[in-house]
């Protein structure tokens, strides 16, 4: 009843409006397809699985996907149909395989994520089960290494300023986010978020950023000079609505540094209109040290461009004890690199995005190797997102402890929450670990 009967996909469209890959993919006797839509990253790093677009300036810019859907419905298709997606594994093995490049590149990450995804939302309808459920079974041969309960509700990190990539290059670093360590639940957590958002926006009117302009995650976009005063703005908006900066709600930052790295050196605004300071890794670090001393954050991501494996050893040993931080670019949810900077001593966190590697069951591997090694994994979310919910269940479905999803408006984000709030109310055996998770 689980063998692969049939494979189709089609042409979608994000959140930013772009074309995207979604993939139906039909069992032996079951009615219903399993169906995936594939995510698309803005601020992409440079060792990422490629996805595959056509190209032709005539339509969409070039960033149409029929060449993925073609792959998809054609070789793709070949080589699965008769297979038994039950095995996720061996699934993903034969995509892998069969595309032959390190980085997906012949047949597309988008066609390649899509039907491994696919598979598990189709064997969980064959097998009558929740897709978390599934998730925890394709998850448990990975499990076995890792010290992680199951059915851990996850930690929200939640988006309230955007900057960089995210949001037109309004201010260097790219997130600002709230993290509600002192929550007792995951809907109380969500709600603490919502209330420092809609605070937020107030305090943003009263300080005269009267543009409620948002990023492609839902954070506010304000014109800013400076991180630091994006910070600030953000801890005023944690005590207006009522909670303890660093008790309750804590802060944490995606510097994204390797897009605003040029030739060496970190191009960094400062105090004042237009001004800017060309920073080494040493000084970026300082800056970053002042940070923590100055406000309640408890997390970086990519503090240091990507390859500076010197300088973020450097950064690791000034900060590793006192703040997570996560390596997005510098890992890419890939075991290979992960692999590298746990020998390295790089880093203590890995973002966990499922389409910067291409397969689920590779996505597991990396949390599994993550976990294994004492690195906090927190499954992520893309800028260009869709309604899929599907990497809320991964969360819980792995206990990964943290989730970051952007922020609490547009629907491609709700869709996540809201599912979380569903498997917190329904599923039996969830736990909440709120802000312990950070503690290890």
């Amino acid at each position: 009843m689980t063998i692969i009967q049939h494979i189709d996909a089609r042409e979608i469209y994000d959140s930013r409006g772009r074309p995207t890959v979604e993939v139906e993919l039909h069992v032996h006797g079951c009615a219903q397809a399993g169906r995936a839509l594939v995510p698309s990253g803005a601020s992409t790093g440079r060792f990422e699985a490629l996805e595959l677009r056509d190209g032709d300036r005539g339509r969409l810019d070039g960033l149409g996907v029929r060449k993925a859907l073609t792959n998809v419905r054609g070789e793709i298709a070949a080589a699965l149909i008769g297979m038994d997606a039950l095995d996720q594994h061996a699934l993903d093995r034969r995509l892998c395989e069969l595309d032959g490049t390190p980085s997906k590149a012949r047949l597309g990450a988008n066609a390649i994520l899509g039907v491994s995804l696919a598979a598990a939302h189709a064997t969980a309808q064959a097998l009558r089960i929740p897709l978390v459920e599934r998730l925890e079974q394709i998850w448990q041969p990975h499990a076995q290494a890792s010290p992680a309960p199951a059915r851990l509700l996850p930690l929200p990190m939640v988006n309230m300023i955007s900057g960089g990539l995210h949001a037109g290059g309004n201010l260097d670093i790219q997130d600002v986010l709230v993290l509600p360590v002192g929550s007792a639940s995951f809907r109380q957590a969500f709600e603490w978020c919502v209330q420092v958002y809609t605070c937020l926006g107030r305090t943003l009117t009263a300080a005269g950023y009267e543009g409620r302009l948002v990023g492609d995650e839902g954070g506010y976009g304000p014109q800013l000079d400076t991180g630091a005063r994006a910070i600030e703005l953000v801890v005023e908006a944690i005590e207006a609505a009522g909670f303890r900066p660093g008790g309750e709600i804590s802060v944490g930052l995606d510097v994204a540094a390797t897009h605003f790295y040029h030739d060496g050196r970190y191009r960094l605004a400062m105090h004042g209109a237009g001004s800017r300071r060309n920073l080494d890794a040493g000084q970026l670090i300082d800056e970053l040290c002042r940070w923590v001393d100055a406000y309640p954050i408890v997390s970086i991501e990519d503090g240091l461009a990507v390859d500076v494996w010197d300088g973020w050893r450097v950064l690791t040993e000034r900060l590793g004890e006192r703040v997570q931080l996560i390596g997005d670019d510098l890992f890419v949810t890939n075991p290979a690199r992960l692999r590298r900077g746990i020998e390295a001593n790089v880093a203590n966190s890995v973002l966990v995005k499922p389409n910067q590697i291409g397969t689920l069951t590779e996505t597991l591997e990396t949390l599994a190797l993550a976990m294994a090694a004492g690195y906090r994994p927190v499954i992520s979310a893309r800028s260009g997102e869709t309604e899929d919910s599907t990497i809320a269940d991964l969360a819980v479905a792995t206990g990964a402890g943290q989730i970051k999803i952007g922020s609490v408006v547009r629907s491609e984000r709700l869709a996540k929450y809201n599912q979380l709030l569903r498997l917190e109310e329904t599923l039996p055996g969830t736990q909440w670990i709120g802000g312990r998770v950070l503690r290890g």
